[in-house]
């Protein structure tokens, strides 16, 4: 297939792809400081259907709201997102969330029942904000630096990793994710994997399985929808992907 993004290639480093939940539509967002809408229209074409452009705002991440309605946008190095509504067209800043104290806002995650958004913040803070409104429910403490979070299929609880943590390997942790079962990546590339229960119920589990395949940090984990294959990758080595 041809590049998805052929009629405008980023300027800069891409953070994100992402295919939009309902429509045939793929998502590019970067440090160029825009967010791009294709068309996914068949092997051949996939016309440009908008870019929007954040004045001095490289993004950090960015994500489709559950509903698709929505553009979810974090910066580099800034303490405000932005929410760009795709049904009005309209780019709306948040420039502070009342009750949030923290210098940058970068990694955050959504619920996967569109409710919630959880900030990562700093020094273990984790903040959950209503999507509906932006603004602050409550926030949650963890030990050391939460690396990563994840919420479960049924938004009813909240997965965190900080750096404090030690595997049965003694690396700390990069990313988690937990769809029936979690996985936990070192930054030597070693990926553990637990069952639910038993990260559930013990309080240092042992991994089922150590998968080894990468020699860099894994910084991205994810399984498929029906959690019978796992890709692990790697932002430190070119084409550094695995699917096990």
């Amino acid at each position: 297939c041809l590049p998805a993004n052929q009629e405008r290639f980023a300027n800069g480093k891409l953070v994100t792809v992402q295919f939009h939940p309902s429509a045939q539509v793929v998502m590019t967002a970067g440090h160029d400081r825009s967010v791009s809408l294709f068309q996914v229209k068949n092997f051949s074409l996939n016309p440009k259907i908008q870019s929007i452009y954040l004045e001095s705002f490289p993004i950090y991440k960015a994500r489709f709201s559950v509903d698709g309605e929505q553009v979810i946008a974090t910066g580099t190095h800034h303490s405000m997102f932005f929410v760009y509504d795709m049904m009005a067209g309209s780019i709306i800043p948040i420039p502070k969330v009342r009750g949030v104290e923290e210098k940058f806002l970068r990694n955050f995650e959504l619920s996967p029942d569109g409710s919630f958004m959880l900030l990562i913040g700093t020094s273990g803070y984790l903040h959950l904000l209503s999507m509906k409104t932006k603004e602050l429910i409550s926030t949650m403490k963890v030990n050391g630096r939460c690396t990563a979070s994840a919420f479960t299929p049924d938004s009813s609880k909240i997965y965190s990793y900080s750096s404090k943590y030690s595997s049965s390997s003694n690396h700390n942790s990069i990313s988690i994710a937990q769809v029936l079962r979690s996985h936990v990546s070192s930054s030597s590339g070693v990926v553990n994997l637990y069952t639910t229960d038993t990260c559930l119920k013990e309080i240092r589990p042992k991994p089922v399985k150590a998968i080894m395949n990468l020699v860099t940090s894994a910084t991205c984990v994810t399984f498929n929808p029906t959690t019978e294959i796992l890709a692990v990758a790697s932002r430190d080595a070119d084409e550094a992907v695995k699917l096990v």
